[in-house]
């Protein structure tokens, strides 16, 4: 397995999963989705609709709202609980994470062809000493990282399918995101867009 090192616990892992292993992750998420149908966040106070639509999985999931960003056990429109993590995924925890605890969220990010991130941190969770690990399927998104001020010069990389990324270490709290999706089909995804599993661990160990 090939690993890269960007950044001190910065690191990619460009064929973490083969074309079998992302068939059968795709297959698992849109199980997920089936049973938690995607939805739209949208920003605090302002309610600016996100442009990537997003579902969970684990016991707890992501959500933003005019409210706020929080952790919550339940889909925001339906109410039930979050399904449980895809196999594949909690396999990619215990590979490549280093931490010796299950995660407790696995958000699931939706693409499509227009859609894109802006730079950010991943700070909501309470245990920050547990690395962020993302999965990619589908189209390859254009990556961008810096450091931990926004104003920090950044790089870019392209996240091809299949491909994994740790955020640890003094790396856990860059700023980071996904400025575009490149063109070019996608035969995993023939409807296109980019799938972007990210595992987290939430709540600190008792």
């Amino acid at each position: 397995m090939t690993a890269i090192t960007l950044a001190p616990g910065l690191t990619y892992y460009p064929d973490y999963l083969d074309r079998p292993a992302q068939e059968r992750l795709r297959d698992d998420v849109r199980e997920v989705v089936r049973a938690a149908p995607l939805f739209t966040p949208c920003m605090p106070r302002t309610g600016k609709p996100f442009s990537v639509r997003m579902t969970n999985s684990g016991r707890l999931g992501w959500v933003s709202d005019v409210v706020g960003y929080r952790y919550q056990p339940n889909h925001p429109d339906t109410g039930t609980p979050w399904p449980a993590m895809p196999g594949l995924a909690l396999e990619a925890w215990e590979a490549l994470s280093g931490y010796p605890l299950p995660p407790d969220a696995c958000l699931i990010n939706f693409y499509g062809p227009t859609a894109k991130m802006g730079l950010h941190q991943d700070r909501d969770e309470e245990d920050l000493s547990a690395p962020v690990v993302s999965l990619s399927l589908g189209q390859t998104g254009l990556f961008r990282y810096g450091g931990r001020n926004r104003s920090d010069p950044t790089r870019s990389l392209r996240l091809h399918s299949g491909g994994a990324i740790v955020l640890g270490g003094p790396s856990r709290l860059i700023f980071h995101g996904v400025d575009r999706l490149l063109p070019g089909p996608s035969d995993l995804l023939p409807q296109g867009g980019r799938l972007n599993l990210t595992l987290r661990k939430v709540k600190k160990p008792l």
